[in-house]
């Protein structure tokens, strides 16, 4: 029979997880300017008292947000937020706060751009680097999306994973990585992600159809102009859908 762990063990082994929901709610809070740059955060003691941890717990958040830069400790002042200037905004908590706050819609408009070139990019070199094996996992992928039409929810899925096949297929993995980081936080949006009934499916299929085209028959230059055109006009439709009325 083993021995239960000591109470102390145990604590110190939850502190990983409860300066985790300590970091994560900071960032929101300082992302979202409920600490504004130049502002002070509440002192150890009293952000303790906030969230019902130690000062151990709230030390070891502290180093977390000043990895991502959003903090630094100055004598005398305290723990100090950082302009928007110095955070790493490719860090998820970051990204997944900058797309909640009330300008978030400027910030996916930003997403949108940066897809588009990147993956017009990765597109046009799908094309001229496309192995038959790659060329084969499309069609299928295609003849997937077809099938599911009817069926949005379903379409949406498969419509990342023929992304994701271009984007292998281009060989930029570090493209793919940015894409991928990024976008990832921006499908918890529902602003980004929006719903698509099955005339927006069809649109969509139709764009997929005339980048296969033009991937299939080696065409980078209308490969790129396909996945641009395709980005850029699937997120106009969703953000007319969400941007608020004046």
């Amino acid at each position: 029979m083993t021995d239960a762990a000591p109470p102390e063990s145990m604590r110190i082994r939850r502190r990983p997880r409860l300066a985790e929901a300590v970091v994560e709610d900071l960032v929101s809070a300082i992302v979202t300017e409920t600490y504004a740059a130049g502002t002070a955060l509440p002192p150890e003691g009293m952000l303790g008292e906030m969230y019902g941890v130690s000062r151990t717990v709230i030390r070891e958040a502290t180093m977390a947000l000043t990895e991502k830069g959003l903090v630094v400790s100055q004598q005398g002042r305290g723990t100090i937020v950082r302009d928007a200037s110095a955070w790493g905004m490719l860090d998820p908590m970051i990204l997944s706060a900058l797309f909640q706050r009330e300008d978030g819609l400027a910030y996916l408009d930003n997403l949108s751009e940066i897809r588009s070139l990147l993956e017009g990019a990765m597109a046009a070199k799908a094309a001229e680097r496309l192995t038959p094996d790659a060329l084969t996992e499309l069609t299928r992928q295609m003849e997937k999306l077809e099938a599911l039409i009817p069926h949005p929810a379903a379409y949406v899925h498969e419509d990342l994973n023929f992304h994701d096949i271009i984007m292998r297929a281009s060989g930029d993995k570090l493209s793919k990585a940015v894409i991928d980081g990024i976008q990832s936080e921006a499908l918890r949006n529902h602003s980004y992600s929006g719903k698509l009934n099955v005339d927006h499916v069809r649109d969509t299929h139709a764009a997929h159809q005339r980048i296969f085209d033009a991937i299939a028959a080696g065409d980078g230059v209308r490969a790129s102009q396909a996945m641009r055109d395709h980005i850029e006009t699937s997120w106009a439709r969703r953000r007319a859908a969400r941007a608020p009325r004046p």
